[in-house]
């Protein structure tokens, strides 16, 4: 008894061309964030999800309609980005994640709220998705938090470890919700 995650991150973004943190604006897919999303879902094409669920921020709902049209996509608002507040679109050198586990940005979110944020959500897919493989199109601090919740890690090792330092894409990672 349990729910299958695969998460994909959303297409690169105008604003990640220059070095800026979106948050919780729109954000607008690059040409290389359109090519992205139709890759993927091209490269994911042998794999059956049940559902996929998505951000409603722009980024992630364009990225899941370019790269997942055949499935029904529902747009969840838990799935967001974390809220920099007065930071949004701010250089990503301003943003220091470790400093914000539990201090809010000023006017936005810490990542305990989006740890809370992704908890509510788990519980739903419980209820809902039992023994279901979902797919979700989202962002950097709601990957975070699954790695948390659901690979015990605690905030600073999963800042630590994150992918996006290293540069090591891959076209989905998967996590398991036990019910």
């Amino acid at each position: 008894m349990s729910v299958k995650i695969t998460y994909f991150v959303h297409g690169t973004t105008t604003d990640n061309e220059q070095g800026l943190s979106t948050g919780w604006a729109p954000g607008e897919l690059s040409e290389l964030g359109i090519q992205q999303a139709k890759d993927l879902g091209k490269t994911v094409s042998n794999t059956k999800f049940d559902i996929i669920f998505c951000s409603d921020l722009k980024r992630a709902v364009d990225s899941a309609n370019l790269g997942f049209s055949n499935y029904e996509i529902k747009q969840d608002k838990r799935l967001r980005e974390i809220d920099y507040g007065t930071f949004t679109q701010a250089s990503e050198d301003q943003i220091d994640y470790s400093k914000h586990i539990k201090k809010t940005f000023p006017k936005g979110e810490s990542l305990k709220y989006v740890e809370n944020r992704i908890k509510d959500f788990l519980d739903y897919l419980k209820q809902e998705y039992n023994n279901k493989h979902i797919a979700i199109i989202a962002h950097k601090a709601p990957q975070l938090a699954l790695e948390v919740l659901l690979n015990n890690k605690s905030w600073p090792q999963a800042i630590k470890e994150d992918w996006r330092d290293t540069k090591a894409w891959q076209p989905g990672w998967e996590y398991i919700v036990k019910l």
